[in-house]
């Protein structure tokens, strides 16, 4: 491919390179080049709808990332940003979607045996991005030093050195042990895979980035490796939609607000980015609940987010107590939204009868809609059209989705997509459900809705508020960064 291109590795997980490759893209851009993201492999319940057919009519699934990446560079997120992306369904099995579209279920042993024929897809939509681009920066997975998996890597030095894309190495000194972390990566690796690093940058510094000269000196002596630059920790990223449910372990509740908003942490939780408006909203609070803690009885509005196993998720909603805490917060008058597997919570029933999403073929609903689910094959995935039953203002967002849900509370839809009636109101108007995820992006519906739960918001344009970040994270990168450099670096 002729496109230039670059690709930031990780020291390990959740070291920022998302927020990186978003910032570096927008930097890009701004110095006027046709840039775009890339991931080879993605692994995550956050996904967004993307072009498939090269007419932006949407259709298939990559990772949000990618996605806001996109929005960085300024284009339509196409499947072939991110060509791999895997879902996870259980602890030890993910979906894999391949170019947009769910290529099987695979075990975590099956799939490393499967990553030598998902390389092709990769490279094939690798040239695709390429296509009229004047610069591709690429993310990888994890972390190079994975080396006992080396032999069928398809997301780091595996797709690097087929590609001949260069490589920054990143790390994180926020956690501790940034030295040995990098320092490690560069003696473990194999000369092949070395020689493909032209430098690194550290990531999340707090203070005075001068105190970390002689780390830099450190480093340097042990891998000869070159600094492209000290990030500090960048506040703006906060604002932006989040990929990783790791993230969640870490919110703190904050000060007290008008409205507290309870999110239960599902295990397979999907999508909780449709949270981030409401986070954004000055008196709103937004509380997600780690497994094992109570629902708060101060929450006046109760969330039941999106999931990758609707009926696993809703046998663990009941382990963990929340279905009382549910009650209760009903009892005491609160409101309750369901979205998309949390929608399908709601009702009285969940059947799977093909055994989609596993052994368990049908459980009890929550009983708070007059509903039922039925899981089928066929995947709903597409950008929409929507407008609000109760404000009748318009909507924004996309489904993806498995299963079809009826029942007289459907009667009273949510929302109308695409001209056809969505989701269903309880009679008293406290309880609804919807396939729409993107439901509070909508600022003018967002007001409405939390007027009626007592608050005032709005004058927040949220899509705004996320281009207004990625510009400010650009800025950041090019004060902190040696940008001429790093983009100098692209072959």
């Amino acid at each position: 491919m002729a496109t230039k291109a670059i690709m930031l590795q990780g020291t390990g997980s959740d070291v920022g390179k998302t927020v990186l490759v978003a910032g570096l893209c927008r930097a890009a851009r701004k110095r006027g080049l046709k840039v775009r993201p890339f991931k080879p492999q993605n692994m995550s319940n956050n996904a967004a709808v993307a072009d498939i057919a090269g007419d932006n009519s949407g259709g298939g699934e990559i990772g949000r990332a990618q996605w806001l990446q996109a929005i960085a560079c300024g284009v339509a997120p196409s499947v072939h940003m991110n060509p791999v992306l895997l879902k996870p369904q259980t602890d030890v099995g993910a979906q894999v979607v391949v170019q947009g579209k769910v290529f099987g279920e695979a075990r975590a042993r099956d799939y490393q045996a499967l990553k030598g024929r998902l390389m092709d897809a990769v490279l094939e939509s690798w040239a695709k991005v390429g296509e009229g681009a004047d610069l591709v920066i690429v993310e990888g997975a994890g972390s190079p030093a994975e080396i006992n998996l080396r032999s069928r890597d398809i997301a780091n030095m595996g797709f690097a050195t087929r590609a001949n894309v260069p490589v920054i190495l990143v790390g994180d000194i926020d956690r501790g042990g940034v030295i040995a972390s990098v320092a490690g990566t560069h003696l473990i690796l194999p000369e092949e895979d070395r020689r493909m690093i032209a430098g690194y940058l550290i990531n999340k510094f707090r203070g005075d980035v001068s105190l970390f000269d002689d780390g830099i000196k450190s480093i340097e002596t042990f891998t000869g490796w070159r600094c492209f630059g000290v990030v500090p920790w960048l506040k703006a990223a906060a604002r932006l939609p989040s990929e990783d449910s790791v993230v969640l372990e870490r919110l703190s509740s904050g000060e007290r607000r008008a409205l507290k908003v309870a999110v239960p942490m599902l295990s397979r939780i999907a999508n909780f980015d449709d949270l981030d408006p409401l986070k954004a909203e000055r008196e709103v609070e937004v509380v997600f609940v780690p497994p094992g803690q109570h629902l708060p009885e101060d929450a006046g509005l109760v969330v039941i987010p999106g999931s990758k196993s609707t009926i696993g998720d809703l046998l663990r909603f009941r382990e963990n107590g929340w279905d009382r805490d549910l009650v209760a917060h009903r009892k005491r008058g609160g409101h309750v939204v369901g979205i998309c597997g949390g929608f399908q919570m709601l009702g009285h029933v969940v059947r799977d009868p093909d055994g989609i999403e596993g052994s368990v073929t049908e459980t009890k609903g929550l009983g708070l809609l007059d509903v039922e689910t039925v899981m089928e094959p066929e995947k709903t995935v597409r950008n929409v059209r929507a407008r609000s039953v109760q404000f009748d203002l318009p909507l924004e967002g996309y489904e993806i989705h498995l299963g079809r849900t009826t029942g007289p509370d459907t009667l009273r839809p949510s929302a109308v997509i695409n001209g056809v009636d969505d989701g269903a109101i309880s009679a008293d108007g406290k309880v609804s459900g919807t396939y729409l995820h993107g439901l509070f992006s909508a600022d003018a519906f967002r007001a409405r809705f939390l007027e009626t739960l007592g608050v005032k918001g709005g004058g927040i344009d949220y899509r705004a508020e996320v281009e207004r970040a990625l510009d400010e994270i650009a800025a950041e990168l090019e004060t902190h960064l040696d940008c001429d450099a790093i983009f100098g670096l692209a072959r």
